[in-house]
């Protein structure tokens, strides 16, 4: 079992709060963060986005607070306004940890206030405050005003004027992106959330944990993707560039090619020289994957740079940091704003020059002009514009910079993804690119629907524990189930949590079937099944085979138990559930 945790929920129409006990049987079959937010979101999943009483959920995991590695996590979940499914994204840092230092699991934020607001929480207890003040400022003002109530996690003008990729964004520079919560967080009028508990998080065992986490420490020192000469601890995420251009598979030019010649320009070294990259990360993470300048600034990560770089078919790596500035000060979605602006270029026959960008996206934070259409998100931008073809999503949210047609675990795991064209849900990069822990063919579809669907419970599992994703390059759910017996005292498998991811998925995939998403939502634009990639250099990159794939995802459904269609066979699946 899992020790007893407490909830906060905070009703903005009242002004009324209240802390109430988890219901442990919640947490023994859901753990915490994605799978706790999921579940809380039962019997509202159904409401529109914007509905007051669609909850907007903070939530960290069971070891936040403690030794774990990569633990001072939360997920944010709701109802994406961008995509209309359930939604949760995660970040790092130290909000997390003063979270639970409040006696605190979680926060679920409900109703709409009548005029803008904080919500300030310490461990004695929690005030809702007047924030008209802080309405239109950006995120790092923001944060400066409420520094001395602690850690704070805001929207900035993005979140406040409803863009559909607006960000909740972290005082310490990590993104709650995708997905548009900060449109859901500013629909109800909370500017932010801020938080100062001191009370230590109780440990069972502390010795179990401290073995355990020496093991996964090993497992992090000997892995080459997080500690080696071109690792992420080295270079950050852009370390992939260089692999994508030698992979044939970075998406340039709104997806019509896969190798942009220009993309040395922005890589990791580049970045560094430019930049003087130094390491940087989440609070707590022995790995600090992120980089910052030597200005103090927030360097972009791989999707970032690839997207304002190839995708819009720009080298110019100042115009790509200045970019990824100006999202992460009016809180924005940096792949999103970046795919939709792409978009919307190839639609008018020219793609956005560096000197464009910043401009637009500060229209977009604002609803500017023609930034009030694109502020939509890519499908919307296409539909107006009578090219509807030309929007690179699945389940309208804007494809991350992995090109699917040089991978086809990933193009079946973008289509099968819960909250629509994601790369983390499954993470097949893993295997068919960085070939950990053991390589797969990447131009196959054989074996892929059961590797997704194994990866995708084990990534629920990670989201329910949250910890951080780049962790597994090393450790596996072996070590964190050890973590997690540990910090509880219980005893936890790897298959036992495997089974709580699997919950998870099916929970909201059940969820997103009562909002109307069926078959016909699990696939890729046309594009990829037309068109082929760049070939060249021994490499060939042909257009995806539609009856290979549709077969594939056939499999997919029937490993999860699912009808054909996609469907579930009973349809009180959800009753069954704890």
């Amino acid at each position: 079992m899992l020790p007893r945790e407490n909830i906060l929920v905070v009703d903005l129409t009242s002004g009324r709060t209240r802390r109430e006990e988890i219901p442990p049987e919640l947490l023994h079959a859901y753990l915490g963060g994605r799978g706790l937010g999921v579940r809380l979101l039962r019997g509202r999943h159904t409401l529109p986005p914007y509905d007051p009483a669609m909850p907007l959920i903070f939530a960290t995991g069971p070891l936040c607070g403690t030794a774990a590695p990569t633990s001072a996590r939360l997920s944010v979940v709701s109802r994406s306004p961008l995509t209309g499914t359930v939604y949760d994204c995660s970040a790092g840092g130290r909000f997390a940890w003063r979270l639970r230092a409040s006696g605190l699991l979680a926060v679920l934020v409900e109703g709409r206030s009548p005029r803008p607001v904080a919500l300030a929480i310490t461990s004695a207890g929690e005030e809702i405050v007047p924030a008209d003040a802080l309405w239109g400022m950006e995120i790092g003002d923001t944060v400066r005003a409420l520094s001395s109530r602690g850690s704070v996690a805001a929207i900035g003008p993005a979140g406040e004027n409803g863009v559909l990729f607006a960000n909740v964004m972290m005082g310490e520079g990590n993104a709650v992106g995708r997905g548009g919560l900060g449109a859901v967080m500013g629909s109800k009028n909370l500017k932010a959330v801020a938080v100062d508990g001191d009370r230590r998080t109780p440990v069972a065992d502390r010795d179990r944990l401290d073995r355990a986490r020496a093991d996964a420490m090993r497992l992090f020192r000997a892995s080459p993707v997080i500690f080696g000469e071109l690792g992420i601890a080295a270079f950050g995420t852009p370390a992939l560039v260089d692999l994508m251009r030698q992979r044939r598979m970075a998406p340039t030019e709104n997806f019509r090619r896969t190798v942009f010649e220009e993309s040395s320009a922005y890589s990791g070294p580049a970045i560094r020289a430019a930049y003087g990259a130094r390491k940087d990360g989440c609070f707590g993470c022995p790995i600090q994957c992120k980089k910052s300048g030597t200005d103090g600034r927030h360097l972009p990560e791989y999707e970032t740079v690839s997207h304002f770089g190839a995708l819009n078919g720009i080298s110019d790596i100042h115009a790509i940091v200045r970019s990824n500035d100006v999202c992460n000060a009016t809180g924005m979605d940096t792949i999103s704003a970046a795919a939709t602006l792409s978009a919307w270029g190839e639609a008018r026959g020219r793609f956005p020059s560096p000197d464009e960008v910043v401009p637009l996206l500060r229209d977009i934070a604002a609803r500017r002009g023609e930034g009030g259409l694109l502020a939509e998100g890519s499908r919307r931008v296409a539909e107006a514009l009578g090219r509807p073809g030309l929007s690179m999503t699945v389940k309208s949210l804007e494809l991350p910079a992995y090109d699917p047609r040089g991978a086809y675990g990933m193009a079946l795991a973008y289509c099968t993804s819960n909250r629509g064209g994601c790369h983390l849900r499954a993470y097949p990069i893993s295997h068919e690119i960085l070939r950990k822990p053991v390589a797969s063919d990447r131009f196959s579809f054989s074996g892929k629907a059961r590797m997704i669907k194994i990866a995708e419970d084990v990534n629920a599992a990670i989201d329910s524990l949250v910890a951080c994703k780049f962790a597994f390059f090393g450790a596996s759910l072996e070590e964190y189930a050890e973590l997690l017996s540990g910090a509880t005292g219980g005893h936890h498998t790897p298959q036992d949590l495997k089974a709580i991811g699997e919950r998870v998925c099916l929970t909201e995939r059940f969820y997103n079937a009562e909002n109307g998403f069926a078959r016909a939502d699990d696939g890729l634009p046309e594009r990829f099944f037309t068109e082929p990639g760049s070939s060249g250099e021994g490499i060939e990159v042909p257009p995806i085979d539609r009856a290979r794939f549709e077969e594939e995802l056939t499999k997919y459904y029937r490993i999860r138990g699912l009808a054909d269609d996609g469907s579930f066979p009973d349809p009180a699946f959800l009753s069954g559930q704890p």
